[in-house]
């Protein structure tokens, strides 16, 4: 099962080796790894997708616990969250299939942020099946590059009705 691990670590030099590190020397996977800076200056939020059984996550947020760097540790999976992927997506467009193109990123609620005269570049956000999506009805086109950071995710903090 894929799990969601959100983590608040330390800006210091190494932190992101430390935790790739501790995944590869016990052979866990990451699916996808997503850093940046965090609510205070000298944090970073951290969002790591990893799959597994309960027994091998448990393992992986009790080492990453143990990490001198880390903060706080959480486990989104069973949690309710709120999570977002961003892709920019450079694709072949020549002129009569431009207006096509154009309609499918609209779809996909995207936009073009480059254009040249063979290709357009487009940003696209929203849940990995969103963007796997849009990928897969741009193919055809010919992708021509395809940059994507992975999730970020937060906890939803109202469980409520609104």
């Amino acid at each position: 099962m894929r799990h969601t691990i959100n983590l608040v670590v330390e800006n210091t030099l190494g932190t992101l080796s430390r935790i790739s590190g501790l995944f590869s020397s016990r052979g866990y996977q990451i699916d996808s790894i997503s850093v940046g800076a965090g609510e205070e200056n000298d944090t970073s939020r951290m969002t790591i997708v990893t799959h597994g059984d309960d027994q091998v996550i448990e393992q992986i947020t009790k080492q990453l616990n143990k990490v001198v760097d880390v903060i706080k540790v959480s486990d989104l999976t069973n949690e309710s969250f709120v999570n977002r992927e961003l892709a920019l997506i450079k694709v072949s467009a020549t002129p009569n299939v431009r207006s096509e193109i154009l309609q499918t990123v609209d779809v996909f609620r995207g936009k073009v942020v480059d254009i040249s005269p063979r290709t357009l570049t487009v940003e696209a956000t929203g849940s990995e099946d969103k963007i796997n999506a849009i990928i897969s009805m741009l193919r055809p086109f010919g992708l021509r590059e395809v940059a994507r950071t992975g999730r970020v995710a937060l906890k939803r903090e109202f469980q409520g009705e609104a």
